[in-house]
């Protein structure tokens, strides 16, 4: 009987056998790798390709309206660190303007949406539509942004003038047209459209930390403040990461909001980076140049990316 058992008893299935129902099990070492393929295809097309083509590139006298591109080497990479060169100084100039932008801009982006998500991630009636209102300017493209403050802000016929005039304080400011004004106008208007963003990012991250953490805080005697330093800041730390990171990395890349509003006015005062690499690469036609540029800005990035990871894995050793 136990022998007869024994010989009719099933078999486990085994990976790449039948089983029940005549179906096949196909699983082996390739299968997470087939699971990735469809995104490393798309990864590869738009941006590893790209990148590598990009880099090529910067090594050419690339002029896609003239057939002949020359192989030149690190010479665009040299003319950028070459005071002698033609575009050392405007290249400079538009590196110090994202730099402004990126140092004003940066610390407002990351202090007024935490504490506006502080206020948010309180129980009061109509919080939702507070969310939303705050959240709302961040749909709008940057299109629409840029041509509204525009004719906003207009020196000579901007509403916010005419308003400014008709309360008795002075109508005749340059937002966009001389310095310090232009930077005020560039960083109000990132501010007000990008802090809905991240105030929903810091506010997800503040519905994460534990409650127990603050009524343990509030038991030990520690007030407001006490909790905010040693529950909310630890609590919301990898949320602080991203945020900051992200934070340069679209400050340092501005385009629209110079390119539509100031126009990189007074002079080329204001004209970013990017601007400038756009101008090079689509206007005078230098795409060797403009490459190089782009690279060296990426560069930069990634050396500043690196020392907020530091400083933030410093912190929780």
């Amino acid at each position: 009987m136990a022998a007869e058992t024994a010989l009719t008893r099933t078999p486990p299935v085994q990976a790449g056998e039948a089983g029940a129902g005549g179906r096949v099990r196909r699983t082996g070492p390739l299968t997470p790798y087939l699971f990735l393929l469809p995104y490393f295809v798309v990864f590869a097309t738009f941006v590893l390709v790209p990148a590598v083509y990009g880099l090529w590139i910067s090594l050419h006298d690339w002029d896609y309206l003239l057939p002949g591109k020359p192989f030149v080497g690190l010479d665009n990479y040299q003319a950028l660190f070459d005071s002698s060169s033609a575009v050392y100084s405007f290249f400079w100039e538009s590196m110090s303007a994202t730099g402004i932008f990126t140092l004003l801009s940066v610390p407002l982006l990351l202090v007024v949406p935490l504490l506006l998500a502080l206020l948010l991630n309180r129980s009061f009636k109509g919080r939702t539509i507070f969310r939303a209102i705050y959240f709302a300017p961040y749909v709008l493209g940057v299109a629409v942004i840029g041509v509204l403050w525009r004719f906003l802000l207009d020196p000579n016929l901007g509403v916010v003038n005419a308003i400014l005039g008709a309360i008795g304080l002075p109508g005749d400011t340059p937002w966009t047209t001389a310095l310090p004004w232009a930077w005020v106008t560039l960083v109000g208007v990132t501010v007000w459209w990008t802090l809905g963003f991240n105030a929903v990012i810091y506010l997800a991250g503040l519905q994460d930390i534990p409650r127990e953490l603050y009524e343990a805080a509030r038991i030990d005697g520690g007030g407001k403040w006490a909790e905010f330093r040693h529950v909310t800041l630890p609590g919301l730390r990898p949320v602080l990461l991203f945020v900051t990171v992200n934070t340069i990395l679209v400050s340092a890349n501005m385009f629209g909001q110079s390119y539509l509003i100031t126009q990189g006015a007074p002079g080329t005062e204001t004209r970013t980076a990017i601007m400038y690499i756009a101008q090079v690469g689509l206007s005078d036609y230098k795409m060797g140049s403009a490459a190089a540029m782009s690279y060296l800005l990426t560069a930069c990035l990634l050396l500043i990316s690196l020392v907020v990871f530091r400083l933030f894995r410093e912190k929780d050793s």
